[in-house]
């Protein structure tokens, strides 16, 4: 891959009550466990840093794919797509893992036509591509 941009972020103190921040100063965060890990939630956790970069990519590249189409579907401004992302054991007990559930809406657009951009567009999403046959990513048109 050749690289067309590179973020840089740096953590010190981990997820139960560090902080994080980007290098360019965007991002100056604490992040903290919600309660329902033990922590007070007094900070942002990487599920939701997880959620919110994967959702505004995968919207980017919903975009993308809409644009592609013959003929070209414009999405509305406020179209959306909504990550919930889930923490817990995995499987085999070897450590942790990650679901994300992405909830798209698509205002104005057909159901099936947002279902076929919906689906394109987990193979554009440099988010869908990392995490394909890694963890399980469930999408439901709203």
């Amino acid at each position: 891959m050749k690289a067309i941009y590179t973020a840089h972020a740096t953590s010190v103190g981990g997820r139960g009550g560090g902080t994080a921040k980007t290098a360019d100063g965007a991002l100056d965060l604490k992040i903290d466990n919600p309660p329902e890990m033990g922590g007070k939630g007094e900070g942002v956790n990487p599920e939701q840093l997880f959620a919110i970069g994967y959702s505004s990519c995968y919207l980017g590249a919903m975009k993308y794919v809409a644009g592609k189409l013959n003929p070209p579907v414009k999405l509305a401004d406020s179209a959306s797509a909504t990550a919930h992302v889930s923490f817990g054991p995995r499987d085999d007990n070897e450590g942790f893992g990650i679901a994300v559930t992405m909830d798209v809406n698509l205002p104005g657009v057909d159901k099936a036509v947002a279902a076929d951009i919906a689906a394109k567009a987990h193979v554009v999403c440099p988010y869908s591509h990392a995490t394909k046959g890694n963890i399980a990513v469930t999408t439901n048109i709203v």
